[in-house]
């Protein structure tokens, strides 16, 4: 479905490492994606660094972005006011590492889900068990698994949702760069 993940680009691409080299690499990004020079970044300015650096959709970008952005612009807890609403340069690294990790959860996401409409029913749920075992491992009883990842009990999995458990699981793809 879709366009796929190069994981090897998106590593060459996304220097989260803690190494002078990745860090020179950071920077040079940070300045291309800080548009106004402010050395602040929106969510609007990464969204578009991001799908320009990365050559990748906007529809392939945004969940993943949105995501890594608000786990990142916390992190800085000298910043306040309207800082809050924004990453800087000491919250860029860690943008970057969750990014990477927003988008393998994406990939596995647009994997299970078949329908389009961005959410995955019971029925993709339980076609894809046999995928979402060899990443996270043997689910036992895969409606109460449903209904756990369901927060909002919906009667379908949103990709928020999906993040979620994902995380508490330690997905893993089989096909990824790690």
């Amino acid at each position: 479905m879709g366009e796929s993940i190069n994981w090897a680009e998106l590593r060459e691409k996304l220097p989260f490492e803690k190494t002078a080299e990745q860090k020179q690499k950071r920077v040079q990004l940070f300045r291309r994606f800080d548009m106004q020079n402010n050395k602040i970044l929106s969510l609007a300015e990464v969204t578009k660094g991001i799908r320009d650096e990365l050559g990748l959709s906007d529809v392939l970008v945004k969940a993943p972005v949105d995501r890594a952005f608000h786990a990142a612009k916390h992190i800085n807890t000298k910043a306040s006011g309207a800082a809050d609403d924004y990453i800087d340069f000491s919250e860029f690294r860690m943008f970057l590492y969750f990014l990477r990790q927003y988008f393998e959860y994406y990939e596995a996401f647009v994997r299970i889900e078949t329908s389009g409409d961005h959410m995955i029913d019971k029925d993709e749920f339980s076609a894809a068990l046999p995928k979402l075992e060899t990443w996270v491992g043997k689910i036992d009883d895969p409606d109460a698994t449903f209904a756990q990842i369901d927060k909002d009990k919906g009667g379908k999995i949103r990709f928020t949702e999906f993040c979620d458990w994902a995380f508490q699981q330690k997905l893993d793809l089989e096909d990824d760069d790690d």
